[in-house]
């Protein structure tokens, strides 16, 4: 007999997001959540679907049930955004997001009367702010991140915009986006639920591509066309939110406009900025220290607190200037906007920051860092479509885990890029 309160069908959905590189650690807590979420019966349903996106039959076959059945209980989930359903080249598929950017987010991406959204928010903040551990897995659980900062364009000096490349820039993902939806931003909402909320526009969360689709369709998210979006990255750009997006070049799913004292991001790299919780941009501030005047404005623009004054002791009046604390910094570019004196720009980084290519290959990558790749593979076969892939995967798999580390740094250039550009896992 379980000795969880809310029921075995929820033990049995937490071992299933397990399965994904993307855990959660079981407590009290993510079980209320998941109760706030799922009815019991759907907890146990949810739990038996397929970790790739899956279309009807699968689902019938999996539950025993006629396809019409199947169909209404799947359909009912992706109208709340528990599921989300694809159109994959004229086909339906369903999709099991995980928690974030996923269907935690999605529960409060607008005002809805079918769940209690102050008491889900108070019971995420406990899960998230002040347990951590699903946080600490989420942000530092692997070397390959979940999220990655955009620079802000307008603030480049021309030889920096001359060579920033075209998935840098969150434009351009807008730029190439299928869909685009807009959302209330889940943090803010959150914090507001429990009396933490800040100033910050709310209504700026974007969704893209297949997920926004989703949304829209569904009514948990506004379509806007590109016009609209660039619009609303720049009033954000404009208000010092850093534009934090998932690590991936091609076909991003979400752009979130973050502040420092509601987004989980931000403050997880408030909490452990030496451990890079989010991938930097591919530049750093540079100040010019004879036009610092030691106004501060760069340091209260900062949301992540990595920049302080400091006395400069060779100058013969004692003043103060910026110190920018490099280990930390996100290279978003907000204290030079903030700078009314140009004293500051962004230089380009010497390091290549790897960014995988894709979904599927930041899935694999962070899979293969936190031990959990048999899951991708063995789930539906999920890779079986590539048998050179599958080998490749499996001899990694018998490695030692520092080898295992030395395979997945050399297949981050060389072999997945290849390898998965044909393969879909979400």
């Amino acid at each position: 007999m379980s000795n969880n309160p809310e029921g075995e069908s929820y033990e049995r959905l937490e071992k299933r997001l397990n399965k994904f590189p993307q855990r959660v650690p079981p407590s009290k807590a993510l079980y209320k959540i998941l109760s706030h979420l799922f009815s019991e019966k759907e907890a146990g349903l949810v739990a038996q679907l397929p970790i790739k996106p899956f279309k009807v039959k699968t689902a019938s076959h999996i539950w025993k049930m006629e396809e019409v059945e199947a169909r209404k209980i799947l359909d009912e989930l992706a109208s709340r955004a528990i599921l989300l359903d694809i159109d994959n080249n004229g086909e339906q598929e369903y999709l099991l997001p995980p928690p974030m950017a996923g269907f935690f987010e999605f529960s409060l991406m607008r005002i809805r009367e079918d769940i209690d959204q102050k008491a889900l928010s108070e019971l995420l903040h406990q899960y998230l702010n002040v347990e951590e551990d699903f946080i600490k897995d989420l942000f530092l659980g692997s070397e390959t991140r979940l999220g990655r900062v955009f620079v802000q364009e307008p603030v480049l000096t021309n030889e920096g915009a001359i060579h920033i490349l075209d998935y840098e820039r969150a434009s351009n993902v807008i730029w190439e986006s299928t869909h685009i939806a807009i959302g209330t931003c889940y943090c803010r909402q959150k914090m507001e639920h429990i009396n933490l909320g800040c100033e910050a526009p709310k209504n700026v969360c974007m969704t893209l591509n297949n997920a926004a689709a989703s949304l829209i369709k569904h009514g948990h998210a506004r379509q806007v066309d590109v016009p609209e979006a660039l619009s609303i990255l720049a009033e954000c750009q404009e208000k010092n939110l850093v534009q934090c997006g998932e690590n991936v070049r091609n076909k991003v799913s979400f752009i979130c406009n973050c502040c420092g004292c509601c987004c989980e991001g931000l403050i997880a790299v408030k909490k452990f900025g030496l451990m890079q919780p989010l991938h930097t941009t591919h530049y750093f501030p540079v100040i010019i220290e004879d036009r610092c005047t030691g106004c501060g404005r760069c340091v209260n623009a900062c949301p992540i607190d990595a920049i302080g004054m400091v006395l400069q002791p060779d100058k013969e009046n004692k003043k103060k200037t910026a110190k920018i604390d490099l280990d930390i910094c996100l290279g978003c570019g907000i204290c030079v906007r903030s700078c009314s004196t140009q004293s500051m720009y962004l230089k380009r980084r010497e390091h290549q920051i790897i960014t995988p290519a894709n979904s599927v290959h930041r899935t694999v990558l962070m899979a293969i860092e936190k031990g959990l790749l048999q899951n991708l593979i063995f789930d539906n076969q999920v890779l079986g479509s590539h048998r050179a892939m599958a080998a490749i995967l499996s001899a990694i798999l018998k490695m030692p885990p520092i080898k295992q580390l030395m395979a997945s740094k050399q297949m981050k250039s060389v072999y997945l890029d290849r390898l998965l550009s044909q393969t879909k896992l979400g």
